[in-house]
C-alpha cells in the first residue's frame, strides 16, 4: 500500500518560545486534527501549520483506507476511522507535559463527525471542538439504497474538490466507495443519538454554499449538543472544502482565537477555570 505524496499524516511540535510572544504558550494545548471522507491530511496541512506557529501541538493522522487508493476504503468501517482519532487523541495527552494539558478536537466534513463523536466518548479529555462543515446525515435520494447498493456497485462518482478558490485541489479520491458510505452512515446514526453527550465548547464554520454537506446538518449539531458554548460562523466566500478555500484564513485565525480563549489567565491561579 502506497501513500499519495502528500497525503501524509503529519505532528507539527511548536517553536521554543523564550521571549513569550506566542499567543498559545508551546506545550501547554495540543490539537487532533481529522480531515474528510475519501480526503487526506493535505487538507488540512495549512490548519495544522498555522496552529503549530501560533504554540499549539499538532497531530493529523491519516485515516484508514484514506490516501492510497479507493479501493482501499471499502476494507475498512467508521470504527476504524474512529479508533485512528482515539488513539491521537491518547498520544496527544502522553506528549504534552505538565497536569493539566488543553487539547481540542478539530475537523472538517466526516472529520467533524469523528471529533464529535471524540466529545461524546472523552468529553473529560477534551477543551472543545471546532468543526468546519460537519456532517450528520445526507438528503441525497439514493443514499437509503446504499445499504444494497454497497453489495453489488463498488463506487460512485467522488465528492472531492468542492472549492471556490481559483487553483486550489484536494488531495481526495475521485469515487465514493460504496461500502464505506455505507459505514458513514452508521456512523451519523451513533452520532446523532449521542449529541447530548457533548457539553465542551464548540466552534462551528459553516459554508454559506455547500454542495456536499447540506444547512441541516448544522443545525442537527445546534440542535442536539448539551454545550453552553457554541458559536456559529458563516463563511460567505468557500464551499464545501473550506480549509483550501478563500476563507482558510478566517478558520486558521479563528481557531487560534478560540484555543486562547480557553487558555487559564497567568492571574488566575486555578487552571481548571
Amino acid at each position: 500500500m502506497s501513500v499519495l505524496p502528500g497525503a501524509e499524516p503529519f505532528l507539527i511540535e511548536p517553536s521554543a518560545d523564550p521571549a513569550g510572544e506566542l499567543p498559545i504558550p508551546p506545550g501547554r494545548v495540543g490539537v487532533v486534527l481529522c480531515h474528510g471522507f475519501t480526503g487526506s491530511p493535505q487538507s488540512m496541512r495549512g490548519w495544522g501549520e498555522h496552529l503549530a506557529a501560533a504554540g499549539a501541538t499538532v497531530h493529523c493522522p491519516r485515516l484508514p483506507g484514506h490516501g492510497t487508493r479507493w479501493q482501499d476504503m471499502n476494507a475498512t468501517r467508521w470504527e476504524d476511522w474512529y479508533g485512528e482519532i482515539e488513539r491521537a487523541l491518547d498520544a496527544m495527552l502522553a506528549r504534552l507535559p505538565g497536569p493539566d494539558p488543553l487539547v481540542f478536537a478539530m475537523g472538517m466534513s466526516m472529520g467533524g463527525t469523528l471529533a464529535t463523536r471524540l466529545a461524546e466518548q472523552r468529553g473529560a479529555d477534551l477543551a472543545g471542538l471546532v468543526l468546519v462543515n460537519p456532517s450528520y446525515t445526507t438528503l441525497r435520494k439514493d443514499a437509503f439504497l446504499l445499504p444494497a447498493l454497497s453489495r453489488i456497485i463498488p463506487s460512485f462518482p467522488g465528492i472531492a474538490n468542492d472549492i471556490k478558490k481559483p487553483g486550489a485541489a484536494e488531495l481526495a479520491y475521485s469515487k465514493i466507495p460504496l461500502k464505506a458510505a455505507h459505514s458513514l452512515n452508521q456512523l451519523w446514526r451513533v452520532v446523532r443519538a449521542d449529541l447530548a453527550k457533548v457539553n465542551v465548547p464548540i466552534r462551528l464554520f459553516r459554508s454559506a454554499e455547500d454542495h456536499v454537506v447540506e444547512p441541516v446538518n448544522a443545525q442537527i449539531l445546534l440542535d442536539g449538543v448539551s454545550s453552553v458554548e457554541v458559536d456559529e460562523i458563516v463563511l460567505m466566500d468557500s464551499y464545501h472544502v473550506a480549509t483550501l478555500d478563500n476563507d482558510a484564513e478566517r478558520i486558521f485565525t479563528g481557531s487560534v482565537e478560540f484555543v486562547t480563549n480557553r487558555l487559564p489567565s497567568a492571574a488566575d491561579p486555578d487552571p481548571s477555570r
